[in-house]
């Protein structure tokens, strides 16, 4: 039995667990409705658009890989230096700020050139790569904005600003999808609105945080290449977990090209249904976060025992919610592949993706915010290893040769992703529970 001390100490870390997540929960809301908005506009155009965005989507994440990574290692380096050394937290702020935007700008010219070639290089069918080509080149011009404000967003989680970035991200999904609609019904911009909504939206809300955070903000002062190097060691395993998982994710688009049948169908039905995912999965996403900022200011006090049980606690939090919310989309599928789509090939294929995908969803849920509270300890090595290893030795091998090889159909591939969330929970909560990541980075 827990002493009455104990259960006050779990109490006090799930309160504080709680305060950081709710504001993300609502964050990843509005991203929610964002994609879902993106998927529903490109689907009353056609399905042949519908596949090309989900396709972009895969392609355009690979670009923002590297603001990602910057964000995990900014969020575990700063949320120590917050409650210990003000003036290094700022240093720091204006150190990384100034990195991020010239890689922005590096990165989007590069994306904004070379992406037509990418584009042309994959094998996906020819009337995906038709809007594919104009959507990423826009995409791609907005990168630096979307870098500053993805990174801006960790600056305010690491200095307990967690609900100005929920503002943020408030305006920048209602200022989204009202563009959305403007530009692709009402200009002649057609499809390439869709993508010019998110660039207009991102520097407004990159713009509002660096408003936010203006007090933080050192005025003239020199790059701290110490702090730079430190964040990049925390977060280049992160740069690559996500490379690699858009590569995997964008194979699996390729994989489904190979189909001997209804390709553009099927890609236009795994769009969808991991838009009507990401409702499970952003929120995961929001408590991984979350713990992330919550396990750096712990052990950035000394606290690395209550650092361990604010990381299970936060997980447990998430498995609660996140079991419900699948319920929910079961419940609820139908109606939401009815409303992505009026094509019966689409919706039936949507459907199936989605009744196979919920099995792995609390699964999912676990590894994604134990994983979350290692990048807080600075331990991103270790969920590196096993993403990279779970994707490449399990996802996708399991994909083709079921799918392809023994032409099994498009529902192997949803049982081979459904085997690598499993494989991946395991071994990351073997290595959570070894408390190893205490010792720091």
């Amino acid at each position: 039995m827990k002493s009455k001390k104990e259960k006050e100490e779990i109490r006090a870390l799930a309160g504080t667990a709680w305060a950081m997540s709710w504001p993300m929960l609502l964050v990843m809301l509005f991203e929610f409705f964002i994609s879902l908005t993106d998927v529903y506009i490109a689907g009353k155009l056609g399905r042949e658009y519908q596949a090309a965005v989900g396709f972009v989507s895969q392609i355009y994440f690979i670009f923002v890989v590297f603001g990602n990574a910057f964000t995990i290692g900014t969020v575990s380096v700063i949320s120590r230096q917050f409650f210990n050394d003000p003036a290094e937290f700022r240093e720091s702020v204006g150190s990384i700020l100034k990195a991020l935007a010239a890689a922005g700008l590096i990165l989007g010219l590069l994306g904004v050139l070379l992406s037509p070639l990418v584009i042309s290089l994959v094998d996906v069918p020819g009337e995906v790569k038709g809007p594919a080509a104009p959507l990423i080149e826009i995409y791609a011009a907005s990168l630096v904005f979307h870098f500053i404000l993805i990174n801006t967003n960790g600056i305010l989680r690491s200095g307990e600003g967690v609900k100005k970035s929920m503002v943020t991200m408030a305006l920048v999904a209602v200022s989204n999808i009202g563009l959305n609609f403007l530009f692709v019904f009402n200009t002649s911009l057609g499809f390439r609105g869709i993508a010019l909504s998110t660039a207009v939206s991102v520097l407004a809300g990159s713009l509002l945080n660096l408003f936010f955070i203006r007090k933080h903000l050192p005025g003239r002062s020199r790059v701290n290449r110490q702090t730079l190097r430190r964040v990049m060691h925390i977060g280049w395993p992160s740069g690559l977990v996500q490379v690699s998982w858009q590569i995997g994710s964008m194979t699996i688009f390729l994989i489904i090209a190979q189909l001997p049948a209804f390709q553009v169908e099927v890609m236009a039905a795994v769009t969808n249904g991991l838009r009507i995912e990401s409702a499970i999965f952003l929120p995961a996403f929001a408590f991984n976060m979350a713990g992330a900022a919550v396990v750096g200011n712990l052990m950035g006090q000394g606290r690395e025992d209550d650092a361990f049980k604010a990381g299970l606690i936060t997980a447990a939090m998430a498995l609660v919610i996140i079991t419900a919310l699948t319920i929910l989309v079961v419940l609820n599928a139908e109606t939401l592949a009815g409303f992505l789509s009026d094509n019966g090939k689409v919706v039936n294929e949507c459907l199936r993706y989605i009744y196979i995908s919920m099995i792995s969803e609390p699964f999912m849920a676990w590894a994604v915010v134990t994983g979350g509270a290692l990048n807080g300890a600075g331990d991103t090595r270790s969920v590196m290893r096993v993403v990279v290893l779970t994707t490449w030795l399990v996802r996708i091998p399991g994909a083709y040769i079921f799918a392809i090889f023994f032409d099994f159909g498009p529902q192997a591939i949803w049982w081979s992703m459904n085997a690598s969330i499993l494989v991946h929970c395991i071994f990351i909560t073997r290595h959570y529970l070894k408390k190893e990541w205490l010792k720091g980075p």
